[in-house]
């Protein structure tokens, strides 16, 4: 066994020898496996292994679709047999919601070049004659869904690493991994010990266990799950070809063909968890006693649906364990408190998934960063306040309700509260609805009866008119807007100016009370964030960026070395905020202080720290709605008396809170973006319009990279587009655009009703079109008439800024 190598992996599924192969594929051939039984073992072996192109976000539609297409082309590379079956799979919709999820997935799927289609009943009814399709609404066709043998899988991707010269070890258990001075690791097995550079937790159901060999804790939680299949049906018998595979999700239940019967199965409400203290170190190919009596509803319901299945007997179950994260996605990429430790846990479709992550993962991992943004998938997402319960309650949630829509502005309440500031009892108490932003409840919305929750879906539901409510007070008069959950961060000492100007890709200020905006360049010279950094004294300063990815950013800034003179400080727990907007914001504001805010005194884009209502704060003259406005920071402890004075405040004269929803309207009308919309690593600056912001006259983090690119003309632009006839839906983000004549032109990254300005409006990257330009958004998945505008409708000159 190597003594040194490039990465080592750990982890012998599907997942692990993807990473693998990928990674020699890269150009990384030193590279091991370690696996403490036999490949497949855990949860690989047993999986039913469907695969689909299809899902709500589109880079993992992207990655699905690179995975299906690499199936066939690993086997004649390799030699050895996936066992791919793609006979298509049957998508149907049961309710006017899932019909809009589908066809809009199809308009995606068109969008990207992918073949999904509505059929026609009698189509499917030849494609699947053992289906009964009453009470179906509509009908999507996959041709190249199906699915795969996951044996065959994982010894495919072994064999093609082998073949580039990866070594693979099966009975090797690590018993530590220890990172060294230099950085490097250390793996330690029975068998001897590795150094090397990167360490890959790709351990399955044993994630949390090898996780904690390096001193970390991982959100996770296994589950039972079951699915069977039956005799012999003897119409399949005497069929000729491969039936396709059937996604009733409405139903609750996935089935397939397999061998001559069907394999049913299902994610059942009565769920149970399994290995809640640590997965057994002695578990590999085994299996729990069979329980269908969990599962008899979401049978019955097969059985309405196919019901040849209610005449088979049963040949086999299979009650086997998965390993679920909090959001049911996987846990990926480098942790944020370790050096090149990368994590892969966590995963449930890994059939559709296993080449897309492998290859993500590998890019990580050798070039500095994924092609795709990956952030709904990244391990940061999460942090400590993920705890146990957390983790099972979200789980508990995600297993029973795994086909139910994920629809826009969904808010889910399993395991919540978990982090809540001083004033939530009062915005409860108000009316306010939640939502979670990196474990934080912050007002979505107020309704005028305390308890209201959201209801869901496609169109446009019960906070729409309130929400329309409190834009227009705000730009009537003044809103009070909660901004806790932004991230903070103090940078102070000396060098810390000095620090700063390395990091990010703007200058920074230099004179006390002012600040800028900057973006944050990513390895391959994207938009890796975008902040506020603001000069509160001689080397100290305070920066604010997007609040749920501030572990992600964790990252960059620790990728540039602080002198030892530099402190860096998260401050987002310490300190909160509020947005004070609108027409009458600084009325409302100069009754509770003495610092003068008239413009000469306090002008756009500066700041002051000032007394407001007795409460120290760090004002800063900018808003996030385009309108006059301040942002307030105060010390946690200081926020409940903040807001009150306020809201007393505001009460003469008719201004009152408002939520994240209208700060969403708001900012869509004035064509403000926002990080992990319109902002990502994905996107070049020039695309973006944050080119002029950077300084090609000083170092910062990442600058080779975006110098090769900068002089490159934008592949697409952030746009502006109104949707003309909309009725009872607007744009949400993903709808693809396109042209009259069916040329896909780009696709929206928020949408939103700009209610003081009457226009339904939506962000866009948009190629190769001009202003004026009519256009086709597939909201609800159909085509609705749009055009593209050259300016913002709310306040195009900044005048509102500036007054």
């Amino acid at each position: 066994m190597k003594t040194n190598a490039q990465a080592v992996v750990i982890g012998g599924g599907v997942i692990g020898c993807s990473i693998l192969y990928h990674l020699t594929k890269l150009g990384w051939t030193d590279v091991v496996l370690l696996e403490r039984d036999e490949l497949t073992s855990g949860s690989t072996w047993h999986a039913a292994a469907n695969i689909h192109g299809l899902h709500d976000n589109n880079n993992i539609t992207r990655i699905q679709n690179y995975t299906m297409d690499l199936y066939k082309a690993l086997e004649a590379e390799t030699g050895q047999g996936c066992g791919v079956f793609q006979p298509g799979s049957l998508y149907l919709a049961q309710t006017e919601a899932r019909e809009h999820q589908l066809r809009l997935q199809a308009a995606k799927a068109k969008y990207y070049g992918l073949n999904f289609h509505e059929i026609s009943r009698d189509e499917a009814e030849r494609l699947h004659p053992l289906v009964n399709f009453d009470g179906i609404r509509c009908i999507m066709f996959e041709p190249s869904g199906g699915n795969v043998d996951p044996s065959g899988v994982t010894n495919a991707y072994a064999v093609g690493a082998r073949q580039r010269g990866a070594e693979i070890h099966r009975f090797t258990p690590v018993t530590a991994t220890e990172q060294q001075p230099d950085g490097t690791w250390i793996v330690r097995t029975p068998k001897g010990d590795i150094r090397t550079d990167w360490v890959v937790n790709a351990a399955g159901l044993w994630g949390r266990e090898v996780a904690a060999l390096a001193g970390i804790t991982l959100p996770l939680q296994p589950t039972e799950h079951q699915y069977f299949v039956t005799e012999t049906i003897q119409a399949i018998a005497d069929m000729d070809r491969r039936l396709p595979s059937v996604a009733d999700r409405d139903g609750e239940y996935y089935l397939r063909q397999e061998g001559k019967g069907l394999l049913i199965g299902a994610y059942e409400r009565d769920m149970r968890f399994w290995a809640e203290e640590g997965t057994p170190l002695d578990f590999a190919h085994d299996l729990f006693p069979d329980d269908l009596g969990r599962i008899e509803e979401n049978m019955m319901r097969a059985i309405d649906r196919v019901p040849a299945v209610g005449e088979a007997g049963i040949k086999r179950v299979i009650n086997g364990p998965m390993i679920w994260s909090p959001d049911a996605n996987v846990l990926y990429g480098p942790h944020p408190d370790l050096k090149n430790y990368f994590c892969c846990n966590g995963i449930i479709p890994g059939f559709s998934q296993s080449g897309g992550m492998g290859l993500m993962a590998a890019q990580w991992i050798v070039e500095g960063e994924s092609q795709y943004d990956m952030f709904a998938w990244d391990v940061a997402r999460f942090g400590e306040w993920a705890d146990k319960a957390f983790t099972k309650a979200r789980v508990r949630d995600q297993y029973a309700n795994r086909f139910k829509i994920h629809f826009p502005n969904e808010e889910r309440a399993a395991g919540r509260p978990v982090r809540t500031r001083p004033v939530y009892e009062t915005q409860k108490a108000m009316g306010a609805v939640f939502g979670l932003n990196y474990g934080w409840e912050h007002p979505l919305w107020f309704s005028d009866t305390p308890g209201t929750t959201d209801t869901n879906g496609f169109t446009r539901q019960n906070w729409w008119g309130p929400v329309g409510d409190e834009c227009r007070m705000l730009r009537d008069r003044a809103g009070i807007i909660d901004i806790s959950n932004f991230a903070k961060y103090r940078v102070t000492g000396a060098g810390a100016s000095d620090w700063l100007d390395a990091v990010f890709a703007n200058r920074m200020p230099k004179a006390v009370g002012r600040f800028c905006l900057t973006p944050l360049i990513g390895v391959r010279g994207g938009i890796a964030g975008d902040f506020t950094v603001t000069k509160l004294g001689e080397e100290d300063f305070l920066i604010v960026g997007s609040g749920m990815a501030e572990r992600y950013h964790k990252r960059f800034f620790d990728a540039v070395a602080r002198p030892e003179t530099v402190r860096f400080e998260g401050r987002t727990e310490a300190m909160c905020g509020f947005n004070v907007a609108g027409p009458q914001s600084r009325a409302l504001l100069q009754g509770l202080t003495d610092a003068s805010l008239a413009t000469a005194d306090f002008p756009f884009m500066r700041s002051a720290q000032i007394t407001l209502a007795g409460v120290e704060v760090v004002a800063i003259r900018v808003s996030f709605t385009g309108d006059l406005g301040w942002e307030l920071h105060c010390r946690t402890e200081d926020q409940a008396a903040l807001y009150t004075a306020l809201l007393e405040a505001g009460k003469s004269i008719g201004v009152g809170p408002v939520g994240s929803r209208a700060l969403m309207s708001l900012r869509v009308e004035k064509g403000y973006g926002s990080w992990s919309r319109e902002y990502s690593p994905e996107y070049w600056p020039q695309e973006t319009g944050f080119a002029p912001l950077i300084k090609m006259d000083k170092e910062f983090l990442n600058k080779a990279a975006y110098a090769a690119l900068m002089d490159r003309a934008p592949r697409e632009t952030l746009s502006m587009v109104e949707v003309l006839d909309v009725k009872d839906a607007d744009a949400t983000g993903g709808e693809p655009i396109f042209l009259p004549d069916g040329k896909p032109v780009g696709r929206v990254t928020s949408g939103a009703y700009g209610y003081s300005v009457g226009k339904s409006l939506a962000l866009a990257y948009l190629r190769g079109v001009a202003p004026g330009t009519e256009v086709e958004v597939m909201i609800l998945g159909r085509p609705h008439r749009g055009v593209v505008l050259a300016r913002p409708p709310f306040d195009p000159g900044g005048e509102r800024l500036r007054a």
